[in-house]
């Protein structure tokens, strides 16, 4: 990997193929590139700002170097997953959702981690709910078809990216890698709903996505700043219908529900959020519900 070729490209603001893309994170996935390469790389690609055709080659390299879940073929799971960073304390909503959906009746194969950058991710609030979250491949394909729910532990899939771990902390700023991990299920679900706090992220997210094989994507953001489907003003969701991008703004008035205040939504740590799934899942009325549902 010419590093020095890849980099000057970047800093002159150049795009890079999605086979430079692809063999650059490839590289890193491999332990093949110093922290101050992967630094250098991730930061370059942040400030040009990450192309299409960028984001594919990264994300078919993160999927190839992930350990996959092969899922029974009769079962056509979804996955809804965000990309965190909104910083907004909110409980685990897709996480509460991906229940919902499995018992309406749609079977969920959820990939997610622990908290980065907030009190509680999606792997630690079902750790809190009782649900094992570092199980082997098969065992959370077994999940999907007989439970209609199984969790995909990124850590536990996605090894490789322990070689990039130390450069990412100690930036400490969203790069590339923030908006692949909601695309990379290890399962390929062709179906996913992913949320992205940044709105100018999502059209090229959805591209991505459908240039890796999704048949029925949609990205969503609330515009207040949540990477969800919101419940506190308005948001939008951005999909793909007959070979085209469609935009259209989702207000939760028009589906009954309520207008919340953005406290009302507001989470804690793992046990906090735990408690607040029971009671959304046990029927509690409320704007903890609503955005549950709204979402699911």
């Amino acid at each position: 990997m010419n590093w020095a070729a890849v980099l000057g490209a970047l800093t002159e603001r150049e795009d890079l193929s999605t086979g430079t893309a692809h063999e650059a994170m490839a590289a890193i996935l491999a332990g093949e590139a110093t922290p101050a390469q992967i630094a250098g790389f991730a930061v370059a690609l942040r400030m040009k700002g990450e192309t299409v055709d960028e984001l594919s080659g990264l994300l078919q390299a993160m999927v190839e170097a992930a350990e996959p879940v092969v899922l029974d073929p009769s079962v056509d799971a979804v996955d809804n997953c965000g990309t965190g960073g909104d910083r907004s304390g909110t409980i685990n909503i897709s996480s509460i959702a991906a229940f919902v959906v499995a018992g309406a009746g749609v079977p969920v194969c959820k990939h997610g981690n622990r908290a980065a950058s907030s009190q509680c991710g999606s792997a630690d609030v079902y750790e809190a709910l009782g649900v094992p979250i570092d199980l082997e491949p098969a065992d959370v394909a077994r999940a999907v078809a007989e439970v209609g729910l199984g969790f995909c532990y990124a850590v536990r899939f996605h090894a490789a990216l322990r070689h990039a771990g130390p450069a990412r902390k100690e930036l400490g700023v969203r790069t590339a890698f923030n908006f692949l991990g909601p695309m990379a299920n290890p399962a390929r679900v062709r179906r996913q709903v992913v949320g992205v706090s940044d709105p100018r992220m999502a059209e090229r997210m959805l591209r991505v996505l459908v240039a890796n094989g999704a048949e029925r994507p949609l990205v969503v953001y609330g515009h207040d700043g949540l990477d969800e489907l919101t419940t506190t003003t308005t948001s939008t969701l951005v999909e793909w219908v007959d070979g085209e991008v469609r935009t259209q703004q989702v207000d939760a008035a028009d589906y009954g529900l309520g207008r919340a205040a953005p406290d009302a939504l507001l989470g804690g740590d793992a046990s906090t959020n735990a408690a607040a799934a029971r009671r959304v899942l046990d029927g509690d009325a409320g704007p903890h519900r609503d955005i549950v549902v709204l979402n699911a």
